[in-house]
């Protein structure tokens, strides 16, 4: 019983030296990987009778433990400059159209001038036509209130244009008030060549004030 006891208890030594064994070589390689140290270099005969491959026995890069890391920092700097560009790309693309905005917005703005301009005149000119025309439909409320001969020395004095404006409103009022219109009889009164040039004026020419 005594001999069975050392056998068991040899038996037991021998498997926990194998374990070691099997641990220390296993950490030899996995620091080996890691590139803390050379293993293979130690191991490379019976690595080679096994048929696994070995170093040729040129020296690691003292960096080999950091390529992992620069690899994937020089990842990231590869993204942030695509991201950069990509911004920068952004940027430029917004300044063109900012560009263009405010390009759109002065052309508008000076269209609007423009308009503004153009309305201003036009009221301007609608401003002085309804002075002209009130002040010409007064004149002839005055000269058809006048006895007839200083109403036709006031008519001959007139330029044309004026003179027919303020006959065909003469004629409008009594047209209005449902009386006879003296226009026939004033221009009885003017010299014949000038009652003549006026009626002629007045049958091809439109209606200035309308």
């Amino acid at each position: 019983m005594t001999g069975f006891g050392k056998q068991r208890i040899f038996g037991r030594v021998v498997v926990m030296l194998i374990l070691i064994l099997a641990l220390v070589i296993g950490g030899l390689f996995w620091f080996d990987f890691l590139g803390l140290i050379d293993a293979k270099s130690l191991f490379a005969p019976a690595l080679r009778l096994a048929g696994l491959p070995t170093r040729t026995g040129q020296a690691l890069p003292a960096e080999l433990p950091t390529l992992l890391d620069d690899e994937r920092f020089a990842k990231q700097l590869d993204a942030v400059e695509a991201l950069r560009q990509e911004l920068d790309a952004r940027v430029q693309t917004a300044s063109e159209r900012e560009a263009a905005i405010e390009a759109m917005a002065l052309e508008v703005e000076e269209r609007q001038k423009a308009i503004d301009e153009r309305e201003k005149s036009f009221n301007s000119l609608t401003e002085r036509y309804d002075n002209r025309k009130a002040n010409v439909e007064q004149n002839a409320r005055y000269l058809t209130g006048m006895p007839p001969a200083d109403a036709v020395d006031i008519l001959a004095s007139l330029d044309d244009q004026t003179a027919i404006d303020v006959l065909r409103a003469v004629e409008d009022l009594a047209a209005q008030s449902g009386e006879a219109s003296v226009v026939a009889y004033w221009l009885s009164l003017l010299p014949p060549a000038r009652a003549a040039d006026l009626q002629r004026k007045m049958s091809v020419k439109p209606t200035a004030l309308e």
